[in-house]
């Protein structure tokens, strides 16, 4: 059995040109050799591409690698990230049914459960991390789901996947897992028990800011049920992107090791920093769940959370200080990259709501870059010291 690394390099279809790069497969669809072959594959009797919004040989490749990397049977890739949140949601869950959730989500993610899905009769309620005795109060008769991610969006707040493989597993729950700021290298959900993994591709997988792409992984059984409703309501990945984001995936673990080796540095370096109330990384000993990151995690990934003394004013001048780092919502970016949560990202949230998931107006999110360590540092710091 081969390495995670070396499948995501060598996984790939190949035409009868003996390619040695997967080809770009620009059409929107296929040809048959008969009618009855035709026939035989709308009715699933035998595999192959019909319609590029059904499958296409790159979104095939792009799912053959993650799942490898997952431990996953099998799954769907989405136009975007928040395209597969909606599509491991929408197509298993009907009016009347219930989602229990961790608390601590991304901005867009809360949105879905408190605004969109409630107008279809699909209601959710939120658990707190620091108290999982609770939630077996917060389960009701109609609970069908629970959804968390980890590490979450921007908090760097840990789940224990095994506890939540457990519960869900105890009370017939599905349990879907947001991966995407670990990535499939640094953590397995599936082996604790998620039965779907969902990526925003946009972020690490992609790596470089290019493209847009999602990702729903998970059972036969299940990504069955989501196949059908990806293909009959289309937020199919475009062949371009798909090929995209698959010959990215050949240099995750270089990256993923450079970005977690740089953070650790870089939280290390600000953590004793006078200026800054709180550096939270999974990989610092002071981080909340520490020992939960070294258990179920290969390293804390690259993102770390600085919360300066001064409030949100401080934080914009300590923003607008930055000469290297970039100021943009995305991260996952070879490019190192600043965001205020509060003010953007998680915007659309009550002062009240932010509150609960640690997110206060000093709070700004690090997606650390690829740069030479000395070089974010330096940029960091100089931007500490001129927004006093």
């Amino acid at each position: 059995m081969s390495h995670n690394e070396t499948d995501s390099i060598r996984i790939q279809t190949r035409s009868d040109q003996r390619e040695h790069s997967s080809p770009i497969y620009l059409t929107s669809s296929f040809t048959f050799e008969s009618a009855e072959q035709a026939r035989a594959m709308f009715a699933d009797e035998i595999p192959g591409n019909i319609y590029s919004r059904y499958a296409n040989p790159n979104s095939s490749d792009l799912i053959e690698k993650v799942c490898a990397a997952e431990g996953t049977e099998d799954g769907i890739a989405t136009a975007s990230g928040m395209a597969a949140m909606f599509g491991s949601i929408a197509s298993l869950l009907q009016q009347g049914d219930h989602i229990l959730a961790a608390r601590s989500l991304f901005g867009s993610t809360h949105q879905l459960l408190t605004r969109v899905f409630p107008k279809w009769g699909i209601t959710s309620t939120y658990g707190d991390i620091s108290d999982y005795l609770n939630w077996e109060q917060l389960v009701q008769p109609n609970t069908k789901m629970l959804f968390i991610e980890t590490p979450s969006n921007p908090g760097l707040e840990i789940i224990d996947l095994e506890w939540a493989g457990n519960f869900a597993k105890a009370h017939n729950l599905i349990l879907v897992v947001d991966n995407c700021f670990a990535t499939s290298y640094l953590q397995q959900p599936a082996k604790w028990g998620a039965h779907l993994v969902t990526h925003s591709a946009t972020k690490y997988i992609d790596g470089q800011g290019r493209v847009i792409g999602g990702l729903i992984l998970g059972t036969k059984e299940l990504i069955k049920e989501v196949q059908f409703f990806t293909r009959h309501t289309g937020p199919s990945l475009s062949p371009f992107n798909a090929w995209i984001l698959t010959k990215s995936l050949e240099t995750l673990a270089v990256r993923m090791d450079r970005h977690c080796d740089n953070a650790l540095k870089v939280a290390g370096y600000f953590e004793g920093n006078s200026e800054i109330e709180t550096v939270r990384y999974p990989y610092l000993k002071s981080h909340p769940q520490h020992d939960l990151a070294l258990k179920q995690m290969k390293a804390g990934g690259g993102i770390i959370t600085l919360t300066l003394k001064g409030g949100g004013a401080r934080a914009q001048r300590f923003i607008d200080q930055l000469r290297m780092v970039s100021i943009t919502p995305n991260l996952g970016d070879t490019r190192s990259i600043i965001t205020h949560p509060a003010s953007t990202t998680h915007s659309k949230l009550s002062p009240e709501e932010r509150a609960q998931v640690g997110i206060s107006d000093g709070l700004v999110r690090l997606s650390v870059g690829l740069e030479h360590v000395d070089d974010i540092i330096k940029d960091v710091e100089q931007a500490i010291e001129k927004s006093k």
